[in-house]
């Protein structure tokens, strides 16, 4: 299967806490953040696959049907016999959502260069990774870094969210890694507190500047309840904040991503495929889990009417 989109991470297993029995309920879901947007892209009708590596576990199987159901091609995702499918908890308080994660040693850290299906990056239209792609292990990053030189020798372009978790690697090294990362990308995706990070400037139009001089073609800077901040090397546009009632935003990011990567396929400018992700992003926060409330194209439309 030939596919517009094909993203390469660490797909999981996820137990969001919910409001019921005293905190002590947990839903279970799905997560990991490149699995997320490539659901998210399925979902507003692109052709979306998956490059990673699962345990011969239930877990591994229970991500394999839910990718079979969501469309997201898998062919590409190997089975390791001799590691485990990745598991994380979020637990919500006033101060928002936290994650704890079991991944250390997982197969999807395991993951070498070697395993890369060249021929299917070779075919995609975009190829997708995620600071948490290279942060599981430095055979990962290796694989990131490969999957992108493939992508690049192809003309397939590179679609790069930041997601730094600092609890994965130190400051240094990501911040080294991420600026090779979004100078290798066609279109960035950072997070506000991210860049923050790795470039020490806090305004938003000196954080896009900093990923433009770095060499990212097009940037879309996601400001969370400010909306986000995206140029695409002509016109610096700012897009407020869609209206919504969040109760989760596990994953509010990576539906963002999706969703813009999958009208840029679908023909939408820039501007528009941004406007198309803030509300996709936005209604993906009223509900439970990284997956679950990811709206489909008809919701966003539907949703996008209402409020003109």
């Amino acid at each position: 299967m030939t596919v517009d989109i094909l993203a390469l991470g660490e797909a999981m297993v996820e137990f969001n806490q919910t409001g019921d029995g005293n905190g002590r309920s947990y839903l279970q879901g799905f997560g990991g953040d490149t699995s997320n947007a490539a659901i998210a892209a399925a979902r507003q009708g692109a052709r979306a696959g998956y490059i990673s590596s699962l345990g011969d576990d239930v877990y591994g199987r229970m991500l394999r049907t839910l990718w079979d159901a969501e469309g997201v091609d898998h062919s590409t995702v190997v089975t390791d016999t001799q590691a485990f499918t990745a598991v994380y908890f979020v637990n919500h308080d006033d101060a928002g959502h936290h994650f704890s994660f079991f991944r250390r040693g997982s197969a999807a850290s395991r993951m070498m260069p070697a395993q890369l299906p060249q021929t299917a990056i070779a075919r995609a239209k975009i190829l997708h990774l995620s600071g948490i792609s290279a942060a599981i292990s430095e055979s990962a990053c290796d694989t990131c870094f490969a999957a992108i030189d493939m992508a690049k020798q192809a003309g397939v372009k590179v679609s790069f969210d930041t997601n730094l978790r600092l609890k994965l690697w130190t400051l240094p090294r990501a911040r080294a890694v991420m600026r090779d990362m979004i100078r290798l990308s066609d279109i960035c995706l950072p997070s506000y507190d991210d860049v923050v990070a790795i470039s020490g400037l806090k305004k938003p139009d000196e954080l896009v500047d900093f990923c433009l001089g770095l060499g990212a073609s097009i940037v879309a800077l996601k400001l969370g309840a400010e909306g986000a901040l995206i140029d695409d090397g002509r016109h610096r546009i700012r897009l407020a904040a869609h209206p919504c009632t969040p109760v989760d935003a596990t994953g509010a990011g990576d539906t963002f991503g999706g969703a813009l990567l999958a009208r840029l396929i679908a023909g939408d400018s820039f501007e528009q495929a941004g406007r198309y992700a803030v509300v996709a992003s936005a209604l993906s926060t009223q509900g439970y889990g990284a997956v679950e409330p990811i709206p489909g194209e008809a919701e966003v439309r539907e949703e996008m009417a209402r409020h003109g």
